[in-house]
């Protein structure tokens, strides 16, 4: 069996970690918990309307500290916030919700002036950031909507699966006349995946009406991915096309293909995922036939760890951000190396 290039086991709880360029997602039922519902956030005003501010402190925890991204996440968010004259606190959370709790609970009490916090259960963090609130302080919320917060940090989730699932249908419609097989790797557990997930399915399936859905699989890792592509493969050995709700999951479909005798250059078989993750875009750049990803630049996500931040200190309206995301395939190199390097 190939060895997966993703380095760590994955979990729902490191959904987020798994996406977002590997910079964003969550897990949150072995905690017996789950993400907080779609929609706008009741209390997102508050912090906003607080009056202008200068903030000279922010505080950045994201607790999947293992990850090479989270050096990234912090090089490239410390940079960004001294452009500004601010310097950047970071927690150790070490991916553990308690210790997690108890860093933001001491932030808190020491009036650290801006939080930007991704929760790793989302209802446990909102006592926590509504105590923030009360003190005066700015919560920002990264991945998601918290009830309480000042604002948030999302990363387009519908747009993402919507740019995959257009490319898939043309790739379809123009190499295999708008015939064969998909199988889709979903999420249904987080505001993030079931955004993603719709997107992705509806766009394909307007555009490429022809082609057979036979599997829709909930994967979110690599492992998942490559276990449920490989039943998957068992039933429907032609099998033309995998899409993946995040990068990792899709890597493990890319995989099962080629353990069953599918040519990494196949040219009548298409694998996308989302996020950007460095092992998809080698393989994109490696001319392979996983053709596509809806990536997010690290820099993008670092620069709205700071701007959203000072966006509330100066009391602007709106302050949350959207981070943007585009699709990445065979020919755009140039794109490709930059968000490798970003990743570096």
């Amino acid at each position: 069996m190939t060895r997966s290039p993703y380095p760590f086991p994955a979990s729902r709880r490191q959904f987020l970690a798994l996406s977002g360029g590997v910079l964003a997602a969550t897990g949150l039922a072995a905690a017996g918990c789950s993400a907080p519902d779609d929609g706008a956030s009741t209390a997102e005003a508050a912090g906003a309307s607080a009056g202008s501010r200068t903030l000279t402190r922010i505080g950045l925890d994201y607790p999947f500290t293992q990850l090479p991204l989270y050096s990234t996440l912090v090089k490239l968010s410390t940079a960004a916030a001294k452009k500004h004259d601010v310097s950047l606190l970071t927690t150790s959370d070490a991916s553990n919700p308690d210790t997690q709790a108890t860093n933001l609970s001491t932030w808190v009490t020491q009036k650290v002036p801006a939080i930007v916090s991704f929760p790793m259960v989302f209802e446990a963090t909102e006592a926590i950031a509504k105590r923030a609130l009360d003190a005066g302080l700015i919560w920002v919320t990264y991945g998601g909507s918290l009830e309480h917060q000042s604002a948030d940090i999302q990363f387009s989730f519908l747009k993402g699966g919507t740019l995959l699932g257009e490319a898939a249908a043309k790739w379809a419609n123009e190499e295999l006349g708008g015939k064969g097989k998909v199988a889709f790797l979903t999420d249904s557990t987080i505001q993030l995946g079931r955004e993603r997930t719709k997107g992705m399915i509806d766009a394909f399936t307007k555009h490429a009406p022809g082609v057979d859905v036979v599997a829709q699989e909930q994967a979110i890792d690599p492992d998942t991915g490559l276990s449920k592509s490989r039943a998957v493969l068992a039933k429907h050995p032609d099998l033309n096309l995998i899409l993946g709700v995040t990068d990792a999951a899709a890597y493990g479909g890319f995989k099962a293909l080629q353990q069953t005798g599918r040519k990494a250059t196949d040219a009548k078989t298409f694998v996308g995922g989302q996020d950007g993750a460095a092992p998809s875009l080698l393989a994109i750049k490696q001319g392979t036939f996983y053709r596509a990803s809806a990536a997010l630049a690290p820099q993008d996500i670092a620069n709205a760890v700071v701007d959203v931040p000072l966006a509330v200190a100066a009391g602007k309206a709106n302050p949350s951000a959207q981070v943007p995301i585009t699709l990445v395939g065979r020919g755009d190199t140039a794109r490709i190396d930059d968000l490798l390097a970003q990743n570096s």
